[in-house]
């Protein structure tokens, strides 16, 4: 019998959120400190103290003793150093205290983690700053206080602070084009996000029999399964009942913590699935993005199963993503990117959909290269997810809006309801927009969604960019606005046609069809637009002269910062790379040799003894001949592995390694990948030494 569970009580119970502040602080600190969180002002440094004690009180009472500043390094996790609040009281007691300087302010040590040059090994000072506007929660007895960090001598080391800057700059820009509209009343725009989440589920006894799967994320070897998604059963099917109490688990924790978990389902692939959660500002939704993928892998060993997050954990069947649904809306409640009843009509939409259309048409390979991962490089373009092509998905209404804009056309207005033809079914009104599942970054009515963020990635990098490069658009429309009504223009005409100039010239990155099919790379190339299938492509465009231009333009990075993000892309590039190399390695011969040679003298045990008997051994002894001949090559390509291994320590450019193991490392890895499924498929199960991707597919029942 299922647990009643009364959600609007225990939701957000261990966040010290806006509710919990209204009660415990001071009116006047309250106030000042909301304004700093719903504003954008400048923390007051007089309420720390303040907030301190009572974030303390609130923390002690609900069972906690340590606090951490937690914070998102340039690596792929989050980091945190417990602290105690016990103080000692100089009678062999204690008490427990935590100051305001203690809440502003943390000093981890800096030197070992990725700074891309920033710090030296002996340049150890770093600073964890509080950031009001991620509220503090509690988990397993420690209080979470969401913290930038940045180097000794101010660079950002982490992925928090660029993304607050980004959102600011797209602030100030929005808030200009408002003033422009008319609108005397929003003082801040606020950058939303959704974060779809996809995930794996499998049975912990299968992930601890393969050493990839342990070491690596994904499985390096193993033939297709003899059933994947092919009958696309399992695509909103019936969820098991192991992962329905998974998901309920899950659920309950995750509302507890302030996450608003609202959607899951099965997703395309077997043992896969979905959790969707609603809109927060994009600060918030990284924070608690970061959190849920911790709570899944938490959560799914409590159940004796394990989460896999990389982005193409099997061969063979769909990866997993993270949609990333982008918005913008106004302090005081409005959707800017929500076209209204008459989009044609809806002069302020067209302006800011023309600035993110503009934006993805000017920077495609930014946004390329901010979802630019080893893991994500098996997933983008391989018919299962966006395109490594940045494209633009408006629907037929909007494009026709677009069309009509250009040429001076008017847009027919169309019958908004949907009639099913049966009349017990309601009628209900039709949707603006279709959806294409095919397109890296679509309108979705009110949103973009932007569809090639891997899933294991922090959705802050693909944010950054996207505030930024709209935000860029937003300050050339503006400075061009303000100029021709300083020069006694008529709004109305230099609007439209600012409008009808934006959307011809990149009028090209609108594409609405199928973008799996191979017409449309070629199409793609005829339009001029990018692209840049792997991240070795992608990553060192983060270094062109226009990119180091935008972003040191609206502050978000310092050029030493930019020139840093690159190199850590780069080794964060190879060095997965690497490790899946070794992994391959150790497998082979550990693993996969030991099989196939016990396999070889089964055969050939049989074949004498079928012999000693007179009987005929062809079929035995073809069968050792051929995994012989297939067991030489594993060998030599496992050899030819190693010595590339060896190869690559002579070269020293951040660049030209990760070029290396993406041309040379990993082409080599999937020559032996060939290889070994083929041993796979010809070997007998008893004598293979790991679960096939069939059974491990198959293993939560």
């Amino acid at each position: 019998m299922a647990e009643n569970l009364d959600v609007s009580r225990i939701f957000g119970e261990d966040v010290f959120d806006e509710h919990t502040m209204r009660q415990r602080l001071p009116k006047e600190v309250f106030k000042k400190l909301k304004a700093t969180m719903n504003s954008g002002r400048e923390l007051d440094s007089s309420i720390a103290e303040s907030v301190a004690a009572a974030m303390k009180d609130w923390a002690v009472e609900k069972g906690a003793t340590h606090y951490t500043h937690w914070f998102q390094p340039m690596t792929n996790i989050t980091a945190e150093k417990h602290d105690s609040f016990i103080a000692p009281t100089g009678d062999g007691t204690v008490i427990m205290e935590f100051s305001g300087k203690e809440l502003v302010k943390g000093e981890p040590d800096a030197s070992s983690f990725p700074s891309g040059g920033i710090r030296a090994t002996f340049e150890a000072r770093g600073y964890t700053a509080w950031d009001p506007t991620s509220c503090a929660f509690i988990k397993d007895g420690t209080l979470y206080i969401p913290t930038a960090f940045c180097s000794y001598t101010g660079e950002a080391l982490d992925k928090k602070t660029p993304l607050l800057r980004s959102m600011d700059a797209l602030s100030d820009q929005a808030v200009r084009i408002l003033r422009l509209f008319g609108n005397t009343t929003t003082k801040r725009v606020i950058a939303t996000v959704g974060a779809e989440q996809e995930y794996f589920l499998i049975d912990k006894s299968v992930y601890e029999k393969r050493k990839d799967l342990m070491y690596t994320g994904r499985t390096l070897f193993g033939a297709p399964p003899l059933k994947g998604q092919e009958m696309d059963d399992h695509y909103y099917g019936t969820i098991n009942s192991r992962v329905h109490a998974f998901m309920r688990d899950l659920d309950n924790s995750l509302w507890r913590l302030g996450v608003t978990s609202k959607t899951e389902h099965n997703e395309v692939a077997p043992a896969q699935h979905e959790m969707a959660p609603i809109y927060s500002s994009a600060n918030a939704a990284a924070d608690q993005n970061q959190l849920t993928m911790e709570v899944m892998q938490k959560t799914a060993l409590k159940h004796g199963m394990v989460c896999l997050l990389h982005e193409k954990p099997f061969d063979g069947v769909n990866g997993s993503g993270k949609h990333d649904n982008w918005a913008l809306s106004t302090d005081d409640g409005m959707n800017l990117l929500y076209p209204g009843k008459s989009p044609t009509e809806n002069v302020q939409f067209l302006t800011f959909l023309a600035a993110v259309i503009k934006a993805v048409d000017e920077y495609p390979e930014l946004l390329r290269l901010s979802v630019a991962t080893a893991g994500n490089d098996h997933r983008l373009g391989g018919n299962e997810a966006p395109p490594a092509i940045v494209s633009v998905f408006l629907g037929e209404e909007l494009d026709e809006v677009v069309d009509a804009i250009i040429s001076g056309d008017t847009v027919a207005k169309k019958n908004a309801d949907f009639d099913l033809g049966v009349m017990t079914l309601p009628r209900f009104k039709k949707d603006s927009t279709d959806r294409n599942r095919t397109s890296p970054f679509a309108f979705t009515g009110n949103k973009f969604e932007f569809r090639m963020v891997g899933s294991s990635q922090n959705v802050a990098t693909a944010n950054i960019i996207l505030n930024t490069i709209v935000a860029e658009q937003l300050r050339q429309f503006a400075d061009e606005l303000e100029f021709a009504l300083s020069e006694n223009k008529i709004f109305d005409i230099a609007v439209h046609d600012l409008l009808v100039r934006t959307f011809k010239e990149h009028k090209r990155i609108i594409f609405n069809g199928n973008a799996y099919d191979d017409a449309w790379r070629e199409e793609a190339e005829r339009r001029g637009l990018p692209n840049l299938v792997s991240s070795v492509d992608a990553i060192p465009h983060f270094e062109d002269e226009k990119s180091i231009r935008l972003f040191t333009a609206h502050k978000v990075f310092t050029e030493r910062e930019i020139h840093a993000r690159t190199e850590i892309l780069l080794e964060n590039y190879y060095k997965t790379i690497n490790i899946e190399a070794h992994t391959a390695v150790d497998m082979v011969k550990h693993r996969y040799m030991p099989a196939v040679m016990a396999y070889e003298k089964f055969l050939c045990d049989t074949a004498l003894s079928k012999k000693n008997v007179g009987l005929d051994a062809d079929i035995e002894l073809e069968a050792a001949r051929n995994i012989s001949a297939l067991e030489t090559e594993m060998a030599e390509k496992c050899r030819e592995l190693v010595h590339l291994l060896d190869e690559v320590r002579n070269i020293t450019d951040v660049r030209d390694i990760a070029v290396f193991y993406h041309d040379k490392v990993l082409a080599k890895m999937n020559e032996l990948r060939i290889t070994v499924d083929g041993l796979e498929n010809n070997i007998g199960e008893d004598y293979w030494c790991v679960p096939s991707i069939g059974e491990i597919l198959f293993s939560v029942k």
